[in-house]
């Protein structure tokens, strides 16, 4: 069974009178273990479509199954309990809490899970060891890069130990090699097992994913694989190699 199934999925928003089709049924299967990027332009649908697929809003119509769990049905208190035990989340801003360090940032989502402090410093070190932060654990956002605080928030996303990542626009705000290094975040995390769905509206992102979603005016209108994924290591040690070199001919 697909760990996410979306079947003759709609969404209308109503503005007064007015009745706005964000998604008109839409039909999709995600597996476990997928690296999905889903694609279009403003208004197309994207957004709206990750806002269901994190339980953040309920479509109109149609059916969502999560890892063969009918979400449509489920109360509000049903709908979180859920989102907090399947679902991280990564969002373009980092939304770290400035006067927190990076430990207590990760540590966050535990903490108002009500898990024990021993326990969930623990839990927290360990997502910090995987987006290799262990030795920033104490340092404040301010003290950070932008990089290196958007790997605290996917750390804090991961600290949960969800099957699934939900990322939006993850790299929007930063420079082209620190993106780099978060698709390698990324690409490492799936090769472990985790299925990442990121929105992005970036080709060079989503060349990094393994299959490429492209949504228009609230439809599916392409649903390709990605044949030869780039390799974020291979493109951050080129990206090193002539950085150096320009550096080298000054």
């Amino acid at each position: 069974m697909p760990l996410i199934q979306v079947e003759r999925l709609s969404k209308i928003y109503t503005m007064g009178d007015i009745k706005v089709p964000a998604l008109k049924d839409i039909s999709l299967n995600i597996q476990r273990g997928e690296f999905v990027a889903i694609m279009g332009p403003s208004g197309s649908g994207k957004s709206t479509f990750m806002n269901i697929l994190g339980c953040l809003d309920r479509p109109t119509s149609g059916s969502y199954l999560l890892d063969g769990i009918e979400v449509t049905r489920l109360s509000k208190k049903e709908l979180a309990r859920l989102r907090n035990k399947k679902l991280g989340f990564v969002f373009q801003n980092f939304n770290l809490l400035s006067r927190t360090t990076a430990l207590e940032n990760v540590e966050l989502p535990l903490l108002y899970s009500q898990v024990p402090a021993k326990h969930r410093r623990a839990l927290a070190k360990e997502a910090l060891r995987k987006v290799s932060l262990e030795n920033r654990e104490f340092h404040y956002p301010n003290q950070l890069s932008g990089g290196q605080q958007q790997r605290v928030a996917i750390a804090r996303a991961l600290v949960g130990q969800p099957p699934i990542l939900l990322a939006d626009e993850p790299t929007g705000n930063l420079d082209s090699l620190t993106s780099v290094e978060i698709m390698r975040v990324f690409q490492q995390l799936n090769e472990e097992g985790m299925t990442l769905i990121l929105v992005t509206h970036e080709p060079d992102i989503a060349a990094y994913t393994r299959r490429v979603v492209t949504f228009r005016d609230g439809n599916i209108v392409q649903d390709r694989p990605v044949e030869k994924p780039l390799r974020a290591d291979e493109e951050l040690r080129l990206l090193l190699e002539a950085r150096s070199s320009m550096a080298g001919n000054r």
